[in-house]
Parts: structure tokens; sequence; C-alpha cells
């Protein structure tokens, strides 16, 4: 049976137009930037209000400068800006001291340097597995690939067609703490570490075991008591592979801050 049609949609079923809403499209722009917990994309915004992507582009432009106070007017304690692949509000730089007083009560959740030096390893060598960046550390990284992930900073992506390991790589939240837009904008650090084909293969602690050392150079095992990073990313006293640098990064020093 076929139903009959009803006919096209009543005006005052359809939802308003942007422009028509009170303050426009800036204020609508405003009105989703302020519940996104994540940058957002402009064609998705775009999307969302049904307006061109130029258009969107043009009043994100707009926003940010007049928080900036470009215009002569009072610059607001947030910004808008561009990272991680879209845009969202954040507060301002120039009241991060306040806010972290607010926030953490004077206390500032900082990396280790152990996960510093693993987060490094990732974003430049990315997909790779925990043996690899174990092998180029010189330690077993579990515990502080798991501190990573539990972060939002780091993701399984894939596994190793010939291993089966699980292969790592950074995650938007990395990019939007660091203020990148994308990975081309890390520092040129990629050439200072080793090339993954010189790492195939090796997917755990038992690949760590190194070539002959000089006599009281002990090499890492996989018995237990070996060299490791524990789960909060405090470093054990290890042994370096030969020929790797583990002073892999100075980069970011407060991951609670972008």
């Amino acid at each position: 049976m076929t139903l009959p049609d009803d006919g096209p949609t009543p005006d005052d079923a359809r939802p308003p137009a942007v422009h028509d809403l009170p303050g426009g499209l800036p204020s609508a722009l405003e009105a989703v930037l302020m519940v996104a917990d994540e940058p957002i994309p402009p064609v998705e915004l775009a999307t969302a209000l049904a307006v061109p992507v130029d258009e969107v582009l043009d009043a994100l432009h707009e926003l940010a400068a007049e928080y900036r106070g470009d215009d002569g007017g009072r610059p607001r304690g947030f910004e808008l800006r561009a990272a991680g692949g879209g845009w969202r509000v954040y507060s301002a730089p120039a009241h991060a001291e306040v806010v972290g007083r607010f926030v953490q009560g004077g206390q500032t959740a900082r990396l280790t340097q152990a996960a510093l030096e693993t987060l490094a390893v990732i974003a430049y060598r990315q997909p790779v597995s925990r043996g690899q960046v174990s092998a180029v550390r010189g330690v077993n990284v579990d515990g502080v690939v798991r501190t990573l992930v539990a972060r939002g900073l780091v993701a399984e992506v894939g596994q190793d067609p010939h291993t089966g390991a699980g292969l790592f790589g950074t995650t938007g939240y990395f990019l939007e703490r660091m203020g990148f837009t994308s990975l081309d904008e890390l520092p040129p650090l990629a050439p200072h570490l080793p090339d993954m084909d010189d790492l195939e293969g090796l997917d755990g602690l038992a690949d760590l075991r190194a070539p002959a050392r000089p006599t009281g150079v002990a090499a890492p095992t996989d018995a237990p008591g070996a060299a490791a990073d524990d789960a909060d990313g405090a470093p054990a006293p290890t042994a370096t592979t030969p020929g790797v640098t583990r002073d892999v990064t100075h980069g970011p020093t407060d991951e609670g801050h972008a």
C-alpha cells in the first residue's frame, strides 16, 4: 500500500537559517565551539551550520581576531585557534598560571623523561611496535606505553603483518597538546634515530639482547628484573643499545600544556 504524500515540509518545521539566529553565523559558531571537547574541522562546522566552508573560515578568523583584541577591544581570557586539524576555544596562554592553580591546585602534571623519550620515538617513527621502541631506548617500554595510551597521546593503529605485534602512533590529542596541525611540524629530529628497517622484527623484551659488550657492561635480558620503565614512566638503570642515541628528545616538558 502506498502512503499519501504529505507534500512539502512546512516552513515552520524547518530549522532556522544560521543568519536568522541572534548574532548570526559568529554566534552560531561560538555556540557549537563551546560544547566541543576536541578541535572541529571547518568542513564539519560548515556541514552542521549549512553554510559554505569559506564563509565559516572567514568567521573563525574574525572571531579569533576579536578575542585577541585586534580591533581595539578588550582581549579575552580565551582564544580561538586552529590545532589538531580543527578549531577550538582555549584559555589564553597569558592566564595559564592562574588556570593551572584553579584546575590542579598548583600541581603541574608532567611526563617523566622516560615517557618523553618514548613519545618522541613513536612520534618520529610511527607506526612502530613496542619492541622497536624498546630497541631504540634500550629498555622495556611496555609500562610507559600503557601510560601514554592512558593519557590519550598514543594509540594502537594496526598490527605488523609479519610478527602480529601491535603498532602505535600518535593521536589527534597529541597534535592538539603540541599545538601542531600535522606531524610535518615536528622539529627535525628524525635523522638522529635509527631506521625502522634496522629494527625489523623486534616485538618484545627478548629482542633487546644486544651484541657482546665490553666486560663489566650488562646487557638487558628477558629475565625477571630486566631493565624496564615502570608503569608510571619512571626509568630504571639501563644499558644503551650500541650505536643508538638514547637522548632522543628535549621536546615538550609538560603534557598538560599545548
